[in-house]
């Protein structure tokens, strides 16, 4: 089983990844949605592996979670706050979003945000701006991610910035790549050729199932993907969250089949992002993944922005070790 952290403020000290793999960790994510391999790399050279070394883990993984198709909002000076029942322009004069959601946007169609921690529904469209209703208000910042409900939006398998990330990668001694909204076969196919192509044949990729399309090619995802990740936080920004256990249930299940292992990730122990102890659901929650045969696990939030990351990572390896022992 392995333990994973995404590197953030909080773990972006020696102490406190010393803390993280005493704790159990056996890999760090770094998302580079947020940041680059550049901008961490002395976190990465000068704590990271030295960490791993003094707690014996010379094997430590270290994984890349490329943008890919995937659509977030623009950089903005600060964070706005949204009232719901207020309007919203994005585009052209309002909020930096991608082209692509404003040429597949229509009158009507709701766009959740943040992992649907805020949600709009567009009022008026153009091909350079929508005005938008606030439904679910709250914070809104930088880099959060978005998508359009019930539209499939045509965007790269591979952006630049994750080409220039990758051609990196073998220097900071990186070797697993989460693939973020893996659609079908061909989106895997077109990473490892460019793995094979960098002098990488041995990086593992992990497909992230995170949208319907992805869910519905899930057979062929996982004979093309090393491993498999259970991506809950778009995935259930795609469907009623009511019906997500049940596709979770059901890729496990298809995982197992095939003999693919899969990681599960997304609010594992987000009350612990704030709070020194994890509720009674969340330890469930962990309980209940690693039975269904979870081969890794992952903190995001909780590790990156949270104010308890080694609490949290202590609570994971425990909880997932009970639950080893029972099987």
């Amino acid at each position: 089983m392995d333990y994973y952290a995404t590197l953030g403020d909080p773990c972006a000290r020696r102490e406190v990844l010393d803390g993280l793999f005493q704790a159990g960790m056996t890999g760090i994510r770094v998302n580079l949605s947020h940041t680059s391999l550049d901008k961490c790399g002395a976190i990465l050279e000068r704590m990271y592996w030295p960490a791993a070394c003094q707690a014996g883990r010379e094997q430590a993984h270290l994984i890349l979670d490329l943008q890919g198709p995937e659509l977030r909002v623009g950089e903005l000076p600060r964070a706005i706050a949204l009232r719901a029942g207020g309007d919203l322009l994005l585009g052209d004069g309002g909020i930096p979003v991608p082209q692509a959601i404003l040429q597949a946007a229509c009158p009507g169609q709701q766009i959740p945000i943040d992992d649907g921690a805020l949600l709009l529904e567009i009022r008026r469209s153009s091909p350079t701006v929508l005005l938008c209703r606030v439904v679910r208000g709250g914070p809104l910042r930088s880099k959060k991610s978005l998508s359009l409900l019930g539209t499939e939006v045509d965007t790269p398998t591979l952006t630049p910035d994750d080409l220039d990330n990758l051609a990196k990668a073998g220097r900071f001694g990186v070797t697993h790549i989460l693939q973020p909204f893996v659609r079908d076969r061909r989106d895997v196919d077109i990473l490892r050729r460019t793995l094979d192509g960098l002098g990488l044949p041995q990086v593992k990729i992990m497909a992230k199932i995170e949208e319907d399309r992805g869910y519905g090619n899930l057979d062929e995802i996982i004979a093309a993907a090393d491993q498999v990740c259970i991506a809950r936080g778009d995935l259930g920004n795609s469907m009623p969250l009511w019906k997500l256990p049940g596709i979770q249930k059901d890729i496990a299940r298809r995982c197992r089949a095939a003999g693919r292992g899969f990681c599960l990730v997304t609010q594992l122990l987000w009350s612990m992002e704030q709070r020194p102890v994890p509720t009674r659901a969340e330890v469930s929650d962990i309980y209940n993944g690693v039975l269904d045969g979870a081969s890794s696990l992952m903190l995001t939030g909780e590790t990156a922005a949270g104010r308890f990351p080694v609490q949290a990572m202590d609570y994971l390896v425990k909880t997932a070790g009970e639950a080893l022992r029972t099987i």
